[in-house]
């Protein structure tokens, strides 16, 4: 039985030495690794076969990262840690509104990226969820047993961290976290870009609300950070 931490990644990378050495470091923590070097030798492979999770360098030869990201993402519901430049934030949130669920800024410790696609990995398998929990809100049902959620009755889909994020505030309704309280609890990250945190609640609210521009669910709470209101 394959571990929730570990299984097979892809690692998308055009610099040989970069792929290596993390490959190096992925395959030391257990799990199977395949690297390729640009955008469309990595839809062949996850079209082959589709990987537990994706690392994705943002620069890539014949088509960027991003768009390498959205394409998958239209297939697969597959975790993606992407890298960036340093300094790159705009790269960085765009990402995230492609779908990425976590990224990684170069320079960077390998030693940091292999914790990170642990992390998003044990998430996406929902291993941080109480086993058979079941939180509903009317028309809005998480189950986080089979890390699903339906909306009337639909099932949409959520990236991990867009599922924990939703998970984590409907089980703390009424109750208002800043952003940073947020990548605490939900990343477990002890700092972080706290604009991760506003990205995500964008894109839920896309997904969940009726009307994305005047939240019902998922308020804001000025000077503060955000809460979750229920509707019944």
């Amino acid at each position: 039985m394959v571990r929730s931490e570990t299984g097979r990644v892809l690692v998308v990378d055009d610099d040989p030495t970069v792929a290596d050495v993390v490959s190096r470091y992925l395959v030391r923590d257990g799990h199977e690794v395949v690297c390729v070097a640009d955008g469309y030798a990595a839809l062949r492979a996850a079209e082959e076969r589709p990987p537990d999770l994706v690392v994705l360098d943002l620069m890539l030869p014949g088509i960027d990262g991003l768009e390498v990201c959205r394409r998958l993402r239209e297939r697969w519901p597959v975790p993606i840690v992407m890298l960036t430049a340093l300094g790159e934030e705009t790269d960085r949130l765009i990402g995230l509104e492609t779908g990425a669920d976590d990224y990684v800024t170069k320079p960077f410790s390998p030693r940091e990226l292999a914790l990170r696609v642990k992390s998003v990995l044990r998430r996406a398998r929902g291993a941080l969820a109480p086993t058979g929990e079941t939180i509903t809100d009317g028309d809005l049902t998480v189950d986080a047993a089979a890390h699903e959620v339906r909306l009337g009755g639909e099932e949409i889909s959520l990236t991990a961290r867009e599922f924990d994020l939703l998970a984590f505030l409907m089980r703390h309704p009424r109750q208002a976290y800043t952003r940073m309280d947020l990548l605490q609890k939900v990343w477990g990250w002890e700092f972080g870009d706290s604009s991760t945190v506003t990205v995500h609640v964008r894109r839920l609210r896309e997904k969940i609300e009726e009307d994305p521009t005047a939240p019902r669910r998922i308020l804001t709470v000025w000077g503060v950070g955000y809460r979750y209101e229920p509707l019944t």
